[in-house]
């Protein structure tokens, strides 16, 4: 069976690779078995520098990457390199920089007689899935992590940019990985099923709410550890205070970049009554200013969607919210001249609880703004939701900043557009938005059996 990859802009198919067997997903769990101890016993520097030269040669490759990235996703080229590829080269540097710290053996009791020492042993095989937002560093995030601890990993990208992931595997194999260590299968969620059904020890997934739910259920049955990074629908408030500029330019770069298909974005505004029409003015004329077109010419903004079918689901719910009274400011409908998976930046005010743009996930596009009078009902809005991935909060009162951030239920935070995006510090969720964290030591302690040696005292 073959597996297409699909041009959003034009709605060609641009390659078409076989779907990984069964047979070839058993046989490729198999090898990363064989291959786990050896590569454990090599330790935290001697996998480190092995995987220094497949940064190397995932650098090398950037380009191809990237251009590949626009025509398979749509991801706009004038943003590619900032969204994703130097983002992807800069975790991995980091991961290997500091992988020696973050997982050598650290003293956690000492008395008269004994010394108690945590040490951080890889699991075993991974399985790994992740999805086509960011193609060069979703890779990143969930598989140099694994390897760097010492897992073996099978590793299935999304289908909608498995040509980015042929590129991927072919880097690592040039870069002489031991044979097992890293291997990809190919093919929708179908393989990923077959994948996640072998022998493996640990389950590493970005994507839907409803797919982590599934995986959970199969990673209970087996008794391995999982992690998950899901949905979102991450709240913005907008205190009286705020600067509207600043409040702007977060906007567009949280709810808007990569066509507002980012999993912790900025997908629901919530905007204190005083200022609201100041705030939705600034937006709407911001958007006036952007283009919408072909994302491989440098001058465009906004590319399409992944897909015709997300274009479709954006667009029931951009319809539902029509029809229950909201208020389209800018945008609400496919643009003409372009090709069906595009979908215009959109703004809608007057709207309910009761919507789908306010109580689903919105993976495009549009933003939906709600109004406040106290901080308590912001809250109750805020908080409003089964996700709980980001949450951002513009006031120019550090004191009631510091309140709000405490009270919203989620598992990172911005205050007044500041970046909580880094290698070192924790991303992950509360509630429906997934289980374990990602980046820092907190992330690498993830992938890991944590074990306690006591020994005698000299």
């Amino acid at each position: 069976m073959k597996l297409q990859n699909t041009n959003p802009t034009t709605n060609k198919i641009i390659d078409e690779m076989e779907t990984s067997t069964k047979n070839e997903v058993h046989t490729k769990v198999e090898d990363a078995h064989h291959a786990q101890s050896a590569w454990a016993d090599l330790g935290t520097s001697g996998r480190v520098e092995i995987l220094k030269n497949v940064l190397s040669k995932l650098e090398n490759k950037l380009e191809e990457i990237g251009e590949l990235s626009t025509k398979s996703i749509g991801m706009p080229s004038s943003l590619r390199t900032e969204l994703d590829l130097e983002a992807g080269v800069e975790y991995f540097r980091w991961y290997l920089e500091n992988a020696e710290k973050s997982l050598s053996p650290e003293i956690s009791n000492e008395d008269e007689g004994s010394i108690n020492t945590v040490y951080y042993e890889p699991i075993g095989v991974a399985a790994v899935i992740s999805p086509w937002n960011f193609p060069v560093s979703n890779f990143v995030w969930q598989v140099i992590p694994n390897l760097v601890v010492g897992n073996t990993v099978v590793y299935k990208h999304a289908a909608e940019c498995a040509s980015v992931g042929k590129i991927i595997e072919d880097c690592i194999n040039d870069s002489k990985l031991p044979k097992g260590v890293f291997s990809e299968v190919y093919g929708g969620g179908e393989v990923g099923d077959m994948l996640v059904h072998e022998d493996i020890d640990l389950i590493s997934f970005t994507g839907s709410t409803k797919v982590g739910k599934q995986l959970y259920a199969i990673a209970a049955e087996k008794l391995i550890r999982i992690l998950l990074e899901l949905g979102g629908s991450a709240p913005a408030i907008v205190f009286k205070d705020a600067d509207i500029e600043k409040v702007t330019e977060a906007v567009f770069f949280n709810r808007f970049a990569n066509s507002g298909q980012i999993c912790d974005g900025l997908k629901r505004l919530i905007v204190h009554e005083d200022i609201a029409s100041k705030v939705t003015s600034s937006i709407v004329k911001m958007l006036e200013s952007k283009k919408l077109g072909d994302p491989e010419d440098p001058t465009v903004d906004f590319g399409p969607l992944v897909s015709i079918k997300q274009a479709e689901a954006l667009k029931v719910q951009v319809s539902d919210a029509i029809d229950k009274g909201a208020k389209v400011l800018i945008g609400g409908k496919k643009p003409n001249g372009l090709s069906e998976a595009f979908f215009e930046p959109t703004v809608l005010s007057n709207v309910t609880n009761d919507m789908k743009v306010w109580n689903e996930e919105t993976f495009g596009p549009v933003l939906p703004i709600m109004t406040f009078k106290s901080e308590e009902e912001a809250l109750e809005l805020a908080n409003d939701t089964q996700y709980g991935l980001g949450g951002y909060v513009f006031t120019e009162n550090k004191e009631t900043a510091a309140r709000v951030a405490g009270k919203l239920k989620t598992g990172m935070i911005s205050i007044n557009g500041t970046l909580y995006l880094h290698p070192s510090s924790p991303f992950g969720g509360y509630k429906h938005s997934g289980l374990g964290r990602v980046h820092g030591k907190y992330g690498f302690h993830e992938l890991c059996q944590i074990k306690v040696v006591a020994t005698e005292k000299a």
